[in-house]
């Protein structure tokens, strides 16, 4: 199994951004993403995402570790 990559909020709104997420709205310092067909995400937007909150957006996503570092290249 691959590391979990380290990667800012702004780094992974992007990633599901390409994945067909789209911004909805910011709440301070949480960016909100919107799908059709699957749950919302809430992404912080820091320097560094904590692993735990990095691993729980890419199971909320229906991803694993390798699809999403694929989507952060």
């Amino acid at each position: 199994m691959s590391r979990l990559p380290v990667c800012s909020g702004a780094d992974a709104v992007k990633a599901f951004r390409r994945l067909g997420y789209e911004v909805d709205h910011q709440t301070g310092s949480h960016i909100i993403l919107r799908h059709p067909s699957q749950r919302r995400l809430t992404v912080p937007n820091h320097r560094e995402l904590a692993k735990g909150t990095l691993r729980a957006l890419i199971r909320e996503a229906g991803l694993n570790k390798e699809q999403f570092a694929a989507l952060l290249h």
